[in-house]
């Protein structure tokens, strides 16, 4: 200890600092670094990054200083009642004269801190709504462009280029390079994703990135790049580290790939499926428009036939045949009724000839007329002496005069 201030020969004062002063240093030399198991309570975290707290179990407890430079090297957050193992020398707080922990690292009790800090973030953000379903957006079936985060010479980035390059090389492939690992990483994978988030014509963006460790896939699992993949409006899908990892990203994205290069294949089409089910489709579309031109091409013919049956040519056609037709009716009717009549004629020409008084006079009798009136003479008494006669004969006529009048019987 340091000189006393001696007031009398048989003891010695000390001041209160010089007390706390030989204290910390008996601390210092006999008892060191030491790690420390308890619980964390009565936390506070001040304006300027220091962290205090108090460790305790059943037998007693001591409070703990965090400076703000070891503080920003805990992965997980403090929690009231988390059980932590803190590597602390012992020191005393002179203002107070308290004894106190000074912590250098912390790792919590039971689990791993990087685990630790992981479940507390994912129960934190899967509370926010971060990883609902309903925020989750459709992936494009085939993207116009591609944006993909990664490091720029990663084996993710050549594993992303290889598919798309044997997929759908066509697809414009735009590459946002950030670190992918280290303290700087989230930061720069989140302005990354925000640089293709303003990117114009882009569809979806990929951020993949190759296996590792926890350690290694840690920037992944920040609020920082949770927080920049939810709110990007372009669909994202997340490829990080081999099938068995999760990350927070994965989480957040809208789609989860177990690598990079399944990544890669969920978002591009395959061009041999396409060029068959192209082909399959050409092949149905050309029996389809078969089908319909012969049905087309029936329809025209139909109307074609109407139209022809409709046309000026077809209904003088029409009416010359039927005219034809009526002509010929025409004259097999009037035929028939001149040979109807002819029939008649002859029929009654025969009836007439045989009641004609001509043919009485051809088998020798004649016909007698009174020469002044033309009046036919049947009985004597139809004339007088000397009255002038025609006798009418089957041939020619004979000029007569009545000498003689001798009645006969008269029959009424």
């Amino acid at each position: 200890m340091s000189s006393p201030v001696a007031e009398r020969d048989d003891r010695q004062i000390l001041s209160v600092g010089q007390l706390i002063a030989g204290l910390q240093g008996l601390l210092e030399q006999r008892v060191g670094r030491v790690w420390v198991v308890g619980e964390i309570s009565n936390l506070h975290r001040a304006g300027s990054g220091h962290v205090y707290f108090s460790l305790k179990d059943e037998a007693g407890q001591m409070r703990a200083a965090l400076f703000r430079a070891n503080a920003s090297r805990v992965r997980f957050d403090l929690e009231e009642g988390l059980e932590v193992v803190a590597e602390a020398e012992v020191s005393i707080y002179a203002a107070r004269g308290d004894l106190q922990l000074i912590v250098r690292q912390l790792e919590p009790r039971g689990v791993g801190a990087l685990q630790l800090a992981f479940d507390q973030l994912r129960q934190r953000l899967q509370a926010a709504g971060l990883f609902d379903a309903d925020r989750k957006r459709a992936i494009p079936q085939f993207p116009r462009r591609l944006g993909v985060v990664t490091s720029p010479t990663s084996a993710a980035v050549r594993d992303v280029l290889k598919v798309a390059s044997r997929r759908f090389p066509a697809t414009p492939i735009l590459i946002s390079p950030t670190l992918v690992q280290g303290e700087e990483a989230p930061e720069q994978i989140a302005a990354a994703i925000r640089r293709l988030a303003s990117a114009r014509d882009l569809d979806v963006i990929l951020v993949v990135r190759g296996g590792g460790s926890l350690e290694d896939l840690w920037a992944f699992n920040t609020e920082v790049v949770a927080h920049a993949i939810a709110n990007s409006p372009i669909p994202i899908v997340a490829g990080i580290g081999h099938e068995t990892d999760l990350t927070i990203a994965d989480l957040v994205a809208d789609l989860r790939a177990p690598t990079p290069s399944a990544a890669a294949m969920q978002v591009l089409p395959d061009r041999t499926a396409l060029a068959s089910l192209v082909g399959r489709d050409v092949r149905r579309l050309g029996v389809a428009m078969g089908q319909e031109i012969d049905r087309h091409r029936a329809r025209v013919e139909a109307l074609r036939e109407v139209l022809r049956a409709r046309s000026p040519h077809a209904r003088v056609a029409l009416a010359r045949t039927r005219q034809a037709r009526a002509r010929v009716a025409g004259e097999t009717a009037i035929r028939r009724l001149v040979e109807g009549r002819r029939r008649r004629f002859s029929e009654l020409a025969a009836r007439l000839d045989a009641l004609s008084p001509l043919a009485v006079l051809g088998r020798g009798y004649g016909l007698v007329r009174r020469l002044a009136d033309g009046r036919i003479v049947r009985r004597p008494a139809d004339v007088a002496l000397d009255d002038a006669l025609e006798l009418r004969l089957a041939e020619g006529s004979i000029g007569a005069r009545v000498t003689r009048l001798e009645p006969g019987d008269e029959r009424s």
